[in-house]
């Protein structure tokens, strides 16, 4: 198998529908690693069901596609891809129920070359089903890391968004629990690199690590703890790149920058001074 470029870019996903409740917001959060210390009552906010609050980077989970490149026909590598570079916009603060249709469409495919990979840019467009109101857009980047070659049109990856070189403005550590991949996975990302650890192997990993996406939304908590007061309708938007895996049990030391409404940020680990999530870039509601 091989990527077909026009073939991939042509490619197309049935919307997916989406109902969700509190039970749901609450293992994600749970996922996340809100709630290691059950006094915190920030945190409790979001894994208990009165006065429930959702985390804002739970729309990347919301009527999402499927692991589709492993279940479509798209000429993926799907054992070796990993999630390269995330985005979300919000549209409204997320409900703690309700039902959502998520239409998802690959935008570019860029081939990086023999021994180098491809990126596949995707845009998934999130609504309400009963009104037809935008609720999120959520982006992707996923990086195939064993199909450059494929001889696709030349095409140029987006810029990064750039980190401040002056000392950040925040700092702030999240230590993720042992099992967080195995929690993280039952908000929908069934992918086997991040709970067998003989497809971990396969992908080139001493043993699985977490999402991408988990990453993600730690890093959101961040960003929410130190510059939202908690209150999720203060994060409109939140993008970042992926540099480098995360092995659950690992902390994650968030670097914040603001000016203005916009944060810029990145994560590494600290067990192993590991840049994890680079030119990262929150935007706040003034």
């Amino acid at each position: 198998m091989a990527i077909v470029y026009d073939k991939l870019m042509a490619l197309e996903v049935p919307p997916a529908e989406q109902s969700y409740g509190p039970k749901d917001c609450i293992l994600y959060a749970l996922g996340i690693g809100l709630g290691h210390d059950p006094m915190n009552e920030d945190e409790l906010a979001f894994v208990y069901e009165k006065n429930l609050k959702v985390l804002p980077t739970m729309g990347t989970v919301l009527g999402h596609p499927g692991f589709w490149a492993r279940e479509r026909d798209t000429g993926i590598d799907w054992v070796r891809i990993v999630n390269g570079e995330q985005g979300i916009t919000l549209h409204r603060p997320l409900a703690a129920k309700g039902t959502l249709v998520g239409r998802m469409r690959i935008i570019e495919v860029i081939d990086k070359g023999p021994g180098k990979g491809a990126l596949v840019l995707s845009e998934r467009k999130v609504t309400d089903k009963a009104t037809g109101e935008a609720v999120a857009t959520v982006t992707q980047t996923t990086f195939c890391r064993g199909d450059g070659g494929f001889g696709g049109p030349p095409r140029q990856a987006p810029e990064p968004h750039p980190i401040p070189s002056r000392a950040p403005d925040a700092v702030c550590d999240l230590a993720t629990r042992p099992e967080a991949a195995l929690i993280y996975r039952l908000s929908g990302d069934l992918n086997p690199l991040h709970i067998d650890p003989a497809v971990a192997k396969q992908a080139g990993y001493p043993r699985p690590i977490m999402h991408g996406l988990g990453n993600f939304g730690v890093a959101g908590h961040a960003v929410l703890r130190s510059f939202c007061g908690y209150d999720p309708g203060k994060l409109v938007a939140f993008a970042c790149r992926f540099s480098a895996p995360v092995f659950p049990g690992e902390t994650l030391r968030t670097e914040m920058w603001r000016d203005g409404k916009i944060v810029s940020f990145r994560a590494r680990v600290v067990e192993r001074d590991a840049i994890a999530i680079n030119n990262g870039r929150a935007e706040l509601r003034a």
